[in-house]
């Protein structure tokens, strides 16, 4: 701030104990821990458990909710499926086609030992060169097939990728702010890279020979039942081993996995949490202490990912070690069947062949079971996040607001509200704005000026009573109505990254260049806007790095007027502002706010006095309703107030 000392802020406003943090307002600042304990990762935040923060359905691991993640899953895969039924299809044709292709070819060595070398010694190469062609056929065919089908799963799979992105995203966007307020921005990253990477390497990397490897081993099963019944009988041995390891591994690793993405989301969460907030890292000297945090939270992510691959580490060569002792016991039995007549040479090497493409492909299915399990676990991640439902629900039947002028009369109807249900903010509210009024909110931290302000803007709902604007209740308008008849201006307003006229243009997306520039001009903007080195066109960067804090303030009152609400809501709008700043922008609020109506939430005496109306709150209740001028000569607490204001500017 610069030239003389400011106007107070309201006593109580900065510093006090926040009684709406007590009572169970979300505290998004609380994150300092004491001391250093022993970094409990449930609460490496520092902050008090809650059995809400940071949780979705994608997060809870009870039995229950597993089962029904699991079952949620698989839904979304077939309706993510479902458009592609006829790809699909085709895509299977290639399979089958391939496989048939590839179990010809012990099948032809058979034949070429059986029933050419006999032909080929007496002087007849036919039968032979038969086979050799038929062999080169098979694998000229299991080459074309294969390629027809990786290249038409590239496709389904990108198009399958795609969409599961839209519906992630989309519905992240329209959950409601409660939702987000509790749910970290990192866990909806690991939402949308870590776990849709995963996803992305088993169809780019692993789906295709995950298909055939689990086709090998069913034909070759059938094959190997054709071709000896004597010699898969000692096959059939294993079978037992086999499905007790395949067992005790799935079960195993779905666990294991589950874990892995939930470690992953941690570290994710901490970094973008960290970076997000690195100023008051560095301004605080926080960097060892979150360096350790991250490495608490990285080595709980190394230790999930290591229990995964030991359970590899058992499993595949366990496969190997079954397969290489029933090899043995077919070759020790085959052998003495060869020689006592009851089996062809070919036949027991055709048999050995098969046997081998039976057991690689269980061992290669442990190798991609990793990609298998760990897209399983994010595609139960990502609908538990689909099956999310948001808590301020668009109405299956919208009612419209009435036309005409004269309109933005605001009525709370005994409304009930509190962020949890055991601490209530508001008590039965009653309180009734006209159409074209200007109301200022006042009071110390925690009294529910901001939560009026939500409630209002509908980011949450109340438990019981009614917000209704222009006698239609807030539940029953359409979203995309009611924000264009409310417009809420906070004090720290996003500015996307883009020139300044499209984050102006952001109120109204149609508006022209002219309409945005009158808009600037309207709030007292367009001077400094000018002065910037490309004008309107210039870029602020990311999150509006490039402009003041003051100059992204201005922005945000274009971009609202240009919005053109019925309401329009100025939570701690200008305090962010210098006093010359703030003085101009006084000035262009009377214009803004003219024939609308107007909630302004003030911790600067200055702002309320634009206002027609004041309300004193605390603790959720109206204590003092009237003019400025009624309660400036009343004696309350808003004269109080008052006359410290009015001292200051002595």
């Amino acid at each position: 701030m610069t030239g003389a000392a400011g106007p107070p802020r309201i006593p109580g406003q900065r510093g006090a104990p926040d009684r709406s943090r007590q009572r169970g307002e979300p505290d998004p600042d609380r994150s300092r821990q004491q001391g250093d304990p022993d970094l409990d990762l449930s609460r490496w935040r520092g902050r008090a458990t809650d059995p809400d923060a940071d949780r979705s359905r994608a997060e809870d691991s009870s039995p229950e909710a597993v089962a029904r993640l699991r079952a949620r899953s698989r839904a979304l895969l077939r309706d993510l499926l479902r458009p592609h039924r006829a790809r699909l299809g085709l895509a299977v044709s290639l399979l089958l086609a391939q496989n048939a292709a590839a179990m010809a070819g012990p099948y032809l060595v058979m034949l070429g030992i059986d029933q050419g070398i006999g032909p080929l010694r007496a002087g007849d190469p036919g039968p032979l060169v038969v086979v050799a062609v038929a062999f080169v056929v098979a694998t000229a065919t299991e080459y074309a097939t294969r390629r027809a089908f990786l290249s038409l799963a590239a496709r389904i799979g990108q198009a399958v990728l795609l969409d599961l992105r839209k519906r992630v995203y989309g519905h992240f966007l329209r959950l409601d702010v409660g939702f987000h307020e509790r749910y970290t921005s990192g866990r909806m990253v690991s939402r949308l890279t870590s776990d849709l990477d995963s996803i992305a390497e088993l169809v780019d990397g692993g789906i295709d020979k995950l298909v055939m490897a689990a086709l090998s081993v069913l034909s070759v099963a059938g094959i190997l039942l054709w071709l000896d019944l004597s010699l898969a009988a000692v096959t059939l041995l294993a079978f037992p081993f086999l499905f007790w390891l395949s067992r005790w591994f799935a079960r195993a690793s779905a666990g294991a996995y589950r874990r892995t993405r939930e470690a992953v989301a941690l570290v994710i969460v901490h970094f973008v949490e960290s970076l997000r907030g690195i100023r008051a890292v560095q301004a605080y000297r926080r960097e060892p202490r979150n360096q350790r945090i991250f490495a608490a939270v990285n080595d709980d992510y190394r230790q999930a990912s290591l229990r995964a691959f030991r359970l590899i580490a058992v499993y595949s060569p366990g496969i190997r070690l079954i397969g290489n002792l029933t090899a043995a016991a077919v070759l020790g039995y085959g052998g003495w069947r060869v020689l006592g007549g009851r089996t062809e040479v070919g036949v027991l090497a055709a048999f050995l062949l098969y046997l081998r493409r039976f057991f690689e492909p269980m061992e290669e299915l442990s190798q991609f079971y990793n990609a298998l399990q760990s897209a399983t676990a994010a595609l139960e991640k990502l609908a538990g996040v689909l099956d999310e439902q948001s808590a301020v629900a668009e109405p299956a039947r919208p009612v419209p607001l009435p036309a005409g002028p004269g309109r933005g009369t605001v009525v709370f109807r005994r409304v009930h509200f509190g962020y949890r249900p055991e601490a209530p903010i508001l008590s039965g509210l009653e309180l009734s704005v006209p159409a074209g009024q200007t109301v200022a909110l006042i009071g110390p931290t925690g009294a529910g000026k901001s939560t009026i302000a939500k409630l209002l803007a509908r980011f949450h709902d109340p438990a019981s009573g009614t917000v209704s604007l222009d006698g239609v209740d807030l539940r029953h308008l359409a979203d995309a109505e009611l924000r264009r008849a409310v417009v809420l201006v906070t004090q720290e307003n996003h500015l996307f990254s883009g020139s300044v006229a499209e984050n102006i243009r952001f109120g109204r997306p149609d508006a022209d260049d002219a309409t945005v520039e009158a808009a600037a001009r309207a709030i007292g903007a367009h001077d400094f806007i000018a002065a910037l080195p490309d004008g309107y066109a210039t870029d602020v960067h990311r999150r509006g790095g490039r402009l003041s804090a003051g100059q992204r303030q201005l922005v945000a009152f274009a971009r609202a007027f240009l919005a053109d609400p019925r309401v329009l809501i100025l939570d701690e709008a200008t305090s962010s502002l210098d006093v010359p700043t703030e003085r101009m922008v006084q000035r262009a609020l009377r214009s803004v706010l003219r024939d609308r109506t107007a909630l302004v939430i003030a911790h600067r005496l200055s702002t309320v006095e634009t206002a027609d109306r004041v309300l004193v709150l605390d603790d959720g209740r109206i204590v003092e309703d009237g003019s400025p001028t009624e309660l400036a000569a009343a004696g309350g607490r808003y004269a109080a107030l008052h006359r410290q204001w009015r001292d200051s500017l002595l």
